[in-house]
């Protein structure tokens, strides 16, 4: 029997006991406070015929994807270049250095004055969780790159665009990656903030505008959805990097050998 078949039977019964629990411990302290599993499918239940759970699950993750790529978009020829260029280094590193501490949550009324309560400033917030991260990672990856390689394209007559294109940015390719996934994580967390204090409509005003009605169990239903939601979105941008980029050394976590 391999490891897989092993895991198995031992994650399905590890989900089967952790249900159990939440049961006997929503029985203590009533639905009211803890909702157990029963009482939040039927809360989940009651979303879903409405149309509004898949609604604002859409809504969500719209804007979450929208954001990510174009702050990925944006993040990783800045990285690069400042990761290549010593003269912008010097003043964009303690720069990213700093403004990397302040969280995606603590600019949301300011990006509601500059871009408005629309769409934009939604998106904008996503943009700037995302951009700083993948920057960093690009950077790292640039200045890890081992000098041999690059005098060696050098010697062979590289010019210093064929050095960025064909040795650089390959050898940068897996940090590009993993700060691409770090920056997913962070998306999923502006934009609750963003919908929990500016928004009508997603995931996060869900969450938050059950607290009006007292219904712990779409609280419940609005927080799997997230980790369901993350935990897709993380594994299919793991299969596309293990099928598309594992030339450059990109390996799923999920596909390495214990």
């Amino acid at each position: 029997m391999s490891k897989k078949m092993k895991k198995g039977p031992l994650q399905v019964l590890f989900w089967i006991a952790l249900i159990v629990i939440w049961q006997l411990v929503s029985l203590v302290y009533g639905p009211e406070i803890l909702p157990g599993p029963i009482y939040t499918a039927k809360g989940g239940y009651e979303l879903l015929m409405d149309g509004t759970l898949l609604q604002y699950i859409g809504i969500s993750a719209y804007r979450v994807l929208l954001g990510w790529t174009l702050g990925s978009l944006v993040a990783v020829p800045i990285g690069i270049i400042i990761g290549k260029v010593g003269f912008i280094r010097t003043f964009a590193e303690p720069f990213l250095n700093f403004i990397r501490f302040i969280p995606p949550i603590a600019f949301i009324t300011l990006f509601l004055v500059w871009f408005g309560i629309g769409e934009t400033s939604k998106v904008m917030l996503i943009m700037y969780a995302t951009f700083f991260i993948v920057i960093l990672n690009t950077f790292t990856g640039v200045l890890s790159v081992e000098e041999d390689k690059i005098r060696s394209a050098r010697s062979m007559g590289a010019s210093e665009w064929q050095t960025v294109i064909h040795v650089i940015i390959p050898a940068t390719v897996p940090y590009i990656f993993t700060g691409i996934r770090l920056a997913m994580g962070t998306s999923f967390m502006a934009i609750i903030g963003a919908e929990m204090i500016a928004s009508n409509e997603g995931v996060g005003y869900l969450i938050w505008n059950s607290r009006l009605f007292f219904r712990t169990d779409w609280i419940f239903v609005g927080l799997i959805c997230l980790g369901l939601m993350g935990f897709l979105t993380d594994r299919a941008v793991g299969l596309l990097g293990r099928r598309l980029l594992s030339r450059y050394g990109v390996v799923s976590t999920t596909s390495l050998k214990r």
